[in-house]
């Protein structure tokens, strides 16, 4: 039986993901690192070595929810945003290092959670931009580690994910192992 850590997936989405539309509406973009700057990023083992630097590195304006949609049509997704070199990465297996926030567990193992730039988003902190989390699900679970960088091995998908009509994220990583914690 799955249980749920700390909020289940749903919750942890409304208090992170669901107010960054209305948010982003009412603020200005965030500033982001000059997309010239951005390199491909090294490969390790067949795997590219992401950070936040690189997924993060351009801004993001998630478009609004509209409730009044169709919901039958699908609902804009702001893509055009992504650069082509982040779209690029879709597919490809890739190491990423970042805070993870349980959300789903069985047996005692976290098998779904977000992977944070930082641990700013908890309790008191800011409201990440879209592009500084991913989402991780891990089909053998990992024990939950909190408060320390770690690193996740899996294959990444980048572009828009939605849930119940609300865009909750730009990047999954289907998890296949977890590696290094940092110090």
């Amino acid at each position: 039986m799955k249980t749920p850590c700390c909020s289940p997936f749903a919750v942890v989405l409304a208090a992170f993901v669901f107010p960054i539309a209305a948010w982003a509406a009412e603020s200005a973009p965030t500033p982001a690192a000059p997309l010239a700057s951005l390199a491909a990023p090294a490969v390790e083992n067949g795997y590219l070595k992401l950070g936040f630097e690189q997924l993060a590195s351009y801004a993001f304006n998630p478009p609004p929810f509209d409730p009044a949609a169709d919901p039958k049509a699908k609902p804009p997704t702001g893509e055009e945003q992504i650069p082509p070199l982040v779209k690029s990465w879709n597919g490809k297996k890739a190491i990423i290092t970042g805070y993870m926030v349980p959300v789903k567990m069985d047996k005692g193992l976290v098998t779904e959670f977000l992977l944070m730039r930082n641990t700013m988003a908890c309790c008191f902190g800011t409201v990440p931009n879209m592009n500084e989390w991913v989402i991780v699900k891990m089909k053998k679970g990992v024990q939950p580690m909190m408060d320390v960088p770690v690193e996740f091995y899996g294959q990444l998908k980048v572009g828009a994910m939605f849930e119940n009509g609300y865009m909750t994220g730009l990047y999954e990583l289907e998890g296949e192992k977890m590696g290094a914690v940092q110090s």
